[in-house]
């Protein structure tokens, strides 16, 4: 650190001295030492790697910059991020800095993910792949689906639109596959509410074409308390307008806001 200071403090000289001489453009030196500070300085680590601000080699390469390798020397063993459905994709992407800016405060968030990036990480990755190999045809295929794409509405990217939402989110379908596996047909991706969408008629007794009952509703458990808290002793569980209403499952008729588990 102490070297690319002297470094930034000769060169700054230099600069300042040529632009005293009137050799160079006011917006030119400014800009030149915007970068040169940025360099040197970028700014704050975040607080999940604040113990590394005086260590730069332990992310930088010289000339390379940001090291993916020095990145999975520290995270390859966590098993949270590699294992899990929704993050498992990390063990394949191979590039981590796109997605986890650093130096932008000690309370910036780095898991704040743009899916758009991941389809640029996508065709990068596959670039070298071998003609007539499975890595080419991938990269064939991803081009062709971004190519002819349409996004489906204003809230999604185009890059976005062809990824496979699936791939990461089949454990968080509330819509038990009735409605396929395009996710982005309907939702966008910061978040999974839709501004456009009403619910049903709450006079609608169809709830279980979309609402799965929970494990307890299968068991004894609800005819001994389920049924009898919301007066309903002779419901079944496929009935469940009978008991719930549509402002949340735990508003229940006649017996109000219920959370008994």
């Amino acid at each position: 650190m102490k070297r690319n200071l002297i470094i930034f403090a000769v060169i700054t000289t230099v600069i300042s001295v040529t632009y005293v001489m009137g050799l160079i453009p006011t917006a030119v030196t400014e800009s030149v030492s915007t970068v040169l500070h940025r360099s040197v300085n970028p700014g704050t680590l975040s607080a999940a790697h604040a113990n590394l601000g005086d260590n730069c080699q332990a992310c930088h390469t010289p000339v390379m910059g940001v090291d993916t390798v020095k990145c999975i020397v520290c995270h390859a063993n966590n098993d949270s991020i590699l294992q899990r459905q929704p993050t498992a994709f990390h063990a394949s992407v191979g590039t981590c800095k796109e997605c986890h800016l650093e130096h932008q405060g000690y309370d910036a968030n780095l898991s704040e993910i743009d899916h758009s990036l991941l389809t640029s990480i996508g065709l990068k990755a596959l670039e070298g792949a071998e003609p007539g190999s499975e890595e080419q045809a991938a990269r064939v295929g991803l081009a062709d689906k971004l190519k002819f794409a349409n996004a489906p509405h204003d809230r999604i990217t185009l890059q976005e639109s062809v990824l496979d939402c699936k791939s990461c989110h089949s454990n968080d379908d509330q819509h038990q596959g009735v409605f396929g596996n395009d996710c982005a047909q309907c939702h966008a991706t910061d978040r999974w509410t839709i501004p456009e969408y009403k619910h049903p008629s709450t006079s609608s007794t169809d709830c279980n074409q979309c609402h799965q009952a929970p494990p307890s509703h299968y068991m004894m458990h609800f005819k001994m308390i389920s049924a009898k808290v919301a007066g309903k002793p002779h419901a079944r569980v496929e009935q469940c307008h009978q008991c719930h209403q549509t402002t949340s499952w735990n508003d229940i008729q006649r017996a109000g806001w219920y959370k008994h588990h």
